[in-house]
């Protein structure tokens, strides 16, 4: 039995800052992975993702090049060759964070997968097929979550891609199936579609983005269609099956039926915590009925040491929340502060062209907690920046409170939206109102300009 500090069980946007920041403390630090250093974000999330899309998007731009008077003949995709490029780009990134761990003084990296076997107690299978057996006075789980499997009728029998194994495919499918309408399927299935391949999105809500106001999901819709991206919405999937080599799926949509064939098909229809196999039950951590870590306001569990960070506690699972999650238990352990998740801010992108960035409340969200807003909104295709590069789909928007003046959200549905949304919350940040930033100066021409139109559309 090996006794440490502090033990982290996973090494992703919030295990592997804060391993090191523990050891620079002078904590003797473990931290346990299971598969590969640098969690979702690096190896399945952000970094791969975010690599391809680009692809994609030069793609689409050199089709559409001749609207901007520049002739580029046949585009070519070669998958193969973003494969290469994502996969270096994610073994330089990965290799730099398992690096940073191994050289940092103080802290232990053991490959294996964790389980609890008491209280702050913890049985590790490691790589080297050893069981190990190590306890801390902290405990921290950065476990994460992976892709959420329905229950279809015939799924088990298809041989269906994830989000984590479609970043693998070396060939570009014919016809691509994406089960579910949020982030995730929208971003991939935009992608395929601008590598080549024919593209249904299945949602069984009324509407995309359905936690987005209904007209920034009315336009992502419009944008995607006008695309080519078939988008049927309302159904149910009634059930599945192999067909001659081909995926076909049977689905309801109101009296209508329809049968569906697919060379591929894409599960995106949410993420599931990774705490099966950590056998909380032996240290008494609660989960709540989706299986997340239950947390309080400083991210710890029911346990008192035990703390859980990241996707696994559910709420906002995006990276940046991640990384703050860190900067929240280490400040209030090591520097005396106090820190708390209440009331930070959750600012988000998707990387479809164009971004859909949010920041603060939506409009909805104002109706339904009953503030006196005004909402400011106009169209890309009145922005300066986006007439002249030609990217005019999307638009704007802004939601204040009409007696202080003050920013309460807004989402930038455009190109280059997470720029603009960031500039926002800075602004929301500092508390400056937004008849201020009807006269600010702002370089020119910039997309960030066009707030000044943005908040001109508000009359006092």
């Amino acid at each position: 039995m090996k006794h440490f500090d502090a033990i982290i069980i996973g090494s992703g946007q919030a295990g592997t800052p804060l391993a090191k920041k523990l050891a620079l403390a002078g904590k003797k630090t473990g931290i346990i992975e299971k598969r590969f250093v640098g969690g979702t974000c690096i190896n399945d999330g952000c970094t791969p993702t975010k690599t391809m899309i680009a692809s994609a998007r030069v793609a689409h731009k050199a089709r559409t090049a001749a609207l901007l008077g520049v002739e580029t003949g046949e585009v070519k995709v070669d998958l193969r060759k973003i494969k290469n490029r994502k996969d270096q780009i994610v073994e330089s990134f990965r290799s730099s964070s398992q690096k940073g761990l191994e050289a940092a003084e103080g802290v232990e990296l053991i490959f294996g997968e964790a389980r609890f076997s008491g209280n702050k107690e913890l049985t590790v299978a490691t790589s080297n097929g050893q069981e190990e057996v190590l306890t801390a006075d902290w405990i921290f789980i950065n476990t994460g979550a992976s892709t959420t499997i329905p229950e279809l009728k015939g799924l088990k029998d298809i041989d269906y891609l994830t989000s984590t194994t479609i970043l693998d495919l070396e060939q570009i499918p014919e016809h691509l199936i994406v089960i579910g309408g949020n982030y995730i399927g929208l971003e991939l299935g935009q992608m395929f579609h601008r590598f080549g391949s024919k593209v249904t999105i299945l949602e069984k809500s009324s509407r995309i983005t359905g936690r987005e106001d209904e007209d920034v999901s009315a336009e992502m819709t419009k944008i995607l269609r006008d695309e080519g991206l078939k988008i049927l919405t309302d159904i149910s999937i009634d059930e599945m099956e192999k067909v001659n080599g081909k995926i076909s799926v049977s689905l309801e949509s109101g009296d209508k039926k329809e049968k569906i064939l697919a060379s591929h098909l894409l599960i995106a229809v949410g993420r599931t915590a990774q705490t099966a196999s950590l056998n909380l039950a032996a240290a008494g951590v609660d989960t709540d009925e989706k299986g997340y870590i239950v947390v309080n306001e400083k991210l710890e569990t029911n346990v008192k040491g035990i703390y859980a960070l990241g996707d696994v506690k559910g709420g906002p699972a995006f990276t940046h929340i991640a990384y703050n999650d860190y900067i929240i238990v280490y400040g209030n352990l090591i520097e005396n502060a106090d820190y708390s998740t209440t009331g930070r801010p959750v600012p988000y992108c998707m990387f479809t062209d164009p971004q859909m960035a949010r920041i603060g409340i939506s409009e909805s969200e104002a109706k339904e907690k009953g503030f006196d807003f005004i909402v400011a909104k106009i169209p890309m295709s009145s922005v300066a920046r986006g007439i002249e590069t030609g990217e005019t789909l999307g638009f704007m928007k802004a939601v204040v409170d009409r007696k202080s003046k003050k920013i309460l959200g807004a989402c930038i549905l455009s190109s280059e939206g997470g720029e603009i949304m960031s500039v926002l919350q800075m602004a929301m940040e500092g508390g400056i109102t937004y008849d201020r930033i009807q006269e600010y100066v702002f370089a020119h021409p910039t997309y960030s300009e066009s707030l000044n139109n943005l908040f001109m559309k508000i009359k006092d």
